[in-house]
């Protein structure tokens, strides 16, 4: 609000919050510096010093091997015994 005079009285310049704007900008606030707080660290930043990591071990062993490689491909069996005849004459 600006400057002004109220039943002969001068009033000075104040600024009003709009109702419920100090609430809603306090958990705004709140809110910010939980996600600075929560992505700011990580766990293996502040595990050990520098140097202290340990480097990846492999998992894989070689040669590669898959189940049913070394099995010949099935062959394909009919699934009746009798001709199908497709002609509809």
């Amino acid at each position: 609000m600006e400057e002004h005079e109220r039943d002969g009285t001068k009033v000075r310049r104040y600024f009003r919050w709009a109702p419920g704007a100090r609430r809603d900008l306090s958990i705004l606030v709140l809110l910010g510096i939980a996600v600075a707080g929560y992505g700011g660290t990580t766990g293996t930043a502040s595990s050990g010093g520098p140097g202290s990591r340990s480097r990846p071990t492999s998992t894989a062993t070689y040669p590669v091997h898959f189940e049913g490689w070394d099995d010949p491909a099935p062959t394909p069996r009919p699934t009746v015994s009798y001709p199908i005849r497709f002609d509809t004459r």
